[in-house]
């Protein structure tokens, strides 16, 4: 098992703009295969360090790690990261 992990802190941070990404995030939940889990959390703190979302997927195997990043709702959620992001960060690890 993989679990991928990203963080993402938005250009604007303000509620409307989080809960938008949130969204769009949580709308990959059954539309690909190879997700077996999703969660998507919003920060709560809201410090200077702090990102915005948190987005945590398990999938079985890097090659579905691989197919996940090329799926269609993939990269159309990632078109709509690039818009709006300040920056993010990954992290994958074996589970």
């Amino acid at each position: 098992m993989i679990k991928h992990i990203v963080f993402i802190k938005l250009k604007d941070r303000s509620p409307e703009s989080v809960d938008k990404t949130a969204a769009v995030l949580r709308a990959m939940e059954g539309r690909i295969p190879q997700l077996l889990a999703i969660e998507v959390g919003v920060d709560v703190i809201h410090s200077e360090r702090s990102f915005d979302i948190a987005l945590v997927t398990e999938v079985s195997s890097l090659e579905d790690l691989q197919a996940y990043q090329v799926h269609p709702v993939h990269q159309e959620v990632v078109r709509h990261l690039n818009e709006v992001k300040e920056l993010s960060l990954s992290v994958d690890y074996e589970i």
